[in-house]
């Protein structure tokens, strides 16, 4: 291989490289918003193991980011040895990143048993701030701009709101636009028109979309790694790349 050739080849190794390091970036930011939203909702969620798709996200993450700065010192350098581990490291990768996605997709089509638990929740609402099921759905309805399960028409069959007379929802369920809104039901258009059932699954939905569609995206990247780093073995008589008679 001439020289021009192989510092072409080198240097579309530290461009892809750069692709793995974004990738990885991207991968792990939605990883880790997708285990800070599942802390959040903890109460909300009826398995544990939907943080599987976020653990190895993460770990795809850190994966990808430790590829890619392999890839680039490869580029700068000339060695048999890391030549081998970064082909390993990328196998390693697709093989995390697609599993995943398979979970994450998994997941996503499980929402609506998910987050079964989310009517118990507010059934058990007490209005009071230190009791953690009130707690919880305040800050839900507030952050999602959402009220009730499906609508602010839940909270008429619930225990609190017989206690308060029959006559409010809670405040979180006023619309920001309205700063006069006190929660009165007599005033629909005041509440958020939302239950946060749909706005969950919307959230949760968002961010695994990232992970799933992670996998493609490695796949793809990692095909041109992979013929790269094939071509610059070829300068080593330590490696033979076959070629069909």
């Amino acid at each position: 291989m001439s020289d021009q050739r192989r510092k072409t080849f080198k240097t579309i190794l530290q461009f892809t490289c750069q692709l793995l390091w974004m990738v990885g970036l991207v991968v792990g930011l939605s990883g880790f918003y997708l285990l800070k939203n599942l802390r959040e909702n903890s109460l909300f969620l009826s398995h544990s193991y939907i943080t599987l798709p976020a653990i190895l996200a993460l770990a795809s993450a850190a994966f990808l980011v430790a590829s890619g700065f392999l890839g680039y010192w490869l580029s700068l350098r000339d060695s048999t040895f890391l030549q081998g581990l970064f082909v390993y490291l990328l196998v390693m990768v697709f093989c995390l990143e697609c599993t995943a996605s398979a979970l994450a997709y998994f997941h996503s089509t499980k929402l609506d048993s998910e987050i079964a638990p989310l009517s118990g929740v507010f059934q058990n609402y007490t209005g009071s701030r230190e009791e953690p099921n009130s707690r919880a759905v305040d800050r839900t309805q507030k952050e999602l701009q959402c009220c009730g399960v499906h609508d602010y028409r839940d909270w008429l069959k619930t225990s609190w709101f017989n206690q308060t007379g029959e006559l409010c929802v809670p405040h979180s369920c006023c619309n920001s636009t309205f700063p006069s809104c006190n929660g009165t039901v007599d005033q629909p258009w005041q509440l958020y028109p939302k239950g946060c059932q749909v706005k969950l699954e919307m959230s949760f939905r968002f961010v695994l979309s990232f992970i799933i569609w992670g996998s493609p995206v490695v796949f793809l990247v990692e095909i041109i790694l992979f013929l790269t780093v094939a071509q610059l073995m070829r300068d080593y008589p330590d490696y033979q790349v076959l070629d069909k008679k």
